[in-house]
């Protein structure tokens, strides 16, 4: 079976506007930092360019770098050499990220910024794990739904306490056993060791993206962040459901091109569950489906490839976490975690200070358990391994946003009633309306009122969906502030917290 890429650059190979370029054309701006690959580019286009364009773009490319199209992909639509594209980023869903990578010819890479469909350009760079460092209150009375993990890692029981751990408490987590119902976690990382018994059957296999890889974790740390955002012992939605995309190899690293693939297939598959969710609640009134969330605990040089295709995720839907990075300096000189629109993490330690590694500056959104962090491990279905890194507080941010995904409008979690979200920024009854209308079959629609003609004030108390937006402004808003030590300035002074307990004091 032909790939996408192959479908689109068959019938054009004799297509070639960007030979045709002036000479003196404007060229798109070629950007540079971190560790690049040797003749990787990562190529971004304009948000309003055409599938037509596009497809005629990718053509020329091919044939401008002295390429047969015809040879470049094997009958199962993989690619014959090196040279040429090697990934394309051309969404079916509402996500609004279009591009594609390979390794082009000096010649060929002139073309591609003089053309005019062509935002910007990159260099593409190495990317890696940030887990540099190794290492081996009372519940709510109101909600019958709140457990109790005893002899949990301390991770887990600091995001269910305001105040700070002590002799009774940090191995104490509490939470709604809800948490995490109905929600998808696509783990961007070195994949995940789906058989381990922690996660009782909730991981599976996504995407495989580096080429010739194997669908396994063979590192551990992206097993370990799949265990913190969802296990049985170490999770923090101990319900929800973990998928494989792996990004990079068993060395903990990888290529930008691969990792912005990763990012735009998870968003990919949201979209699609979204829909799929939507349907099925027009057609039975119900359905279990409640959102996806995303962590990346990775990271590299400043990339604005990245970047894009992250806040594009989240724009289309997606709940994003991201590593801050493990630099000790400002997160906002590194990618993804300068990403605007994810929840950027910096990690703490059981005292409540910052790691002395963590990234920190106006970038980091909030911090999270970080240092010595005990979760699932690669090497048996009962392995574990404990590890520090601004790796291990991010998948606490993911787990905790689908979490509270699973258990909005429910005691534990009002978001109406909670700073950093209000009444009239939660979705009213009337665009539930009309997003259902416009999924009816036209002769049902012309004997419905139009969205718009009735009156659905007052506006109820919770919605059936909350967007990346609102569910980020709340959980900062949720945060305990105030308890860190060691933070520059510009630093947030936000811990994560779950709400779960009966401490009212920020």
């Amino acid at each position: 079976m032909r790939s996408f890429a192959t479908a689109l650059l068959l019938p054009l190979a004799l297509a070639s506007p960007l030979a045709k370029r002036s000479s003196n054309a404007r060229l798109a701006p070629l950007r540079e930092e971190g560790e690049s690959i040797e003749d990787a580019y990562i190529v971004v286009l304009k948000k309003d360019i055409s599938p037509h364009i596009m497809a005629l773009h990718l053509g020329s490319v091919e044939e401008t770098n002295g390429l047969d199209p015809l040879l470049t992909f094997t009958a199962d639509g993989e690619r014959v050499d090196e040279s040429g594209v090697t990934h394309v980023y051309m969404p079916s869903s509402d996500l609004t990220y279009f591009g594609y990578a390979g390794k082009f010819a000096p010649q060929t890479l002139d073309s591609i910024r003089a053309s005019p469909e062509v935002a910007y350009v990159e260099r593409d760079q190495r990317v890696y794990t940030q887990d540099n460092f190794h290492g081996v209150d009372d519940a709510l009375a109101s909600d019958s739904h709140i457990s109790t993990e005893l002899g949990a890692p301390w991770g887990l029981a600091r995001i269910s306490h305001r105040a700070q751990l002590h002799l009774s408490t940090f191995t104490k987590y509490l939470y709604d056993d809800r948490g995490g119902e109905g929600v998808t976690a696509y783990v961007i990382d070195t994949g995940i060791n789906v058989d381990h018994v922690e996660f009782e059957g909730r991981a599976r296999w996504g995407k495989t993206i580096p080429k010739n890889d194997v669908d396994k974790d063979g590192n551990g740390h992206g097993t370990h962040c799949a265990g913190t955002i969802a296990s049985r012992k170490y999770g923090v939605a101990k319900a929800a459901e973990v998928v494989a995309v792996k990004v990079l190899g068993s060395n903990g690293s990888g290529s930008m091109s691969d990792v912005v693939a990763g990012v735009v297939w998870a968003a990919e598959q949201a979209a699609k569950a979204d829909a799929d969710a939507e349907k099925e609640l027009v057609k039975t009134g119900k359905t279990k489906h409640k959102g996806s969330v995303a962590n990346m605990s990775l990271g590299g040089g400043k990339a604005q490839s990245l970047d894009d295709a992250v806040n594009a995720a989240v724009e289309s839907g997606l709940h994003f976490a991201v590593a801050a990075g493990n630099d000790n300096k400002d997160a906002c000189n590194y990618s993804p975690a300068r990403a605007g629109k994810a929840v950027t993490v910096g990690a703490s330690t059981l005292g409540d200070d910052r790691a002395y590694f963590s990234n920190h500056g106006k970038c980091v959104d909030v911090f999270a358990p970080g240092l010595n962090i005990l979760s699932t491990w690669n090497s048996g279905n009962q392995s574990t391994n404990t590890i520090s890194g601004t790796s291990m507080a991010s998948p606490h941010i993911c787990g905790l946003l689908a979490y509270l995904l699973s258990i909005h409008g429910t005691e534990t979690f009002d978001l109406a009633e909670h700073r950093g979200a209000s009444a009239a920024a939660i979705e009213s009854d009337a665009s539930v309306y009309a997003r259902a209308y416009s999924l009816l079959p036209p002769m049902l629609r012309a004997i419905l009122p139009a969205p718009g003609t009735l009156n659905f004030a007052p506006a109820p108390k919770h919605s059936d969906k909350v967007t990346p937006a609102q569910l980020k402004k709340a959980l900062l808003g949720l945060s305990s502030s105030g308890k860190l030590t060691d933070l520059p300035a510009g630093t947030p002074n936000l811990l994560a917290f779950n709400n779960a307990t009966s401490e009212k004091t920020k």
